[in-house]
């Protein structure tokens, strides 16, 4: 058994749609430019209001960790 070693990674993704989904963008767009990802941990949600009171967009903060390269 091999011996990891992880790095983790704080990322925010947002969506007009749900937080669900603002947390599917950080961790796509993660995946284009980071190799070998194994978790993920949501740390926070936030929310942006528009003029009529209603959700804008959702804002999610996600700890990512990934295995180093040997």
């Amino acid at each position: 058994m091999n011996d990891h070693v992880y790095k983790k990674i704080e990322i925010v993704g947002t969506s007009e749609t749900s937080s669900d989904d603002a947390v599917k963008n950080a961790l796509s767009k993660a995946a284009k430019s980071l190799q070998n990802l194994r978790w993920f941990e949501v740390l926070e949600t936030r929310g942006n209001l528009g003029d009529n009171g209603h959700i804008a967009y959702w804002q999610v903060t996600v700890k990512v960790g990934f295995t180093m390269k040997d």
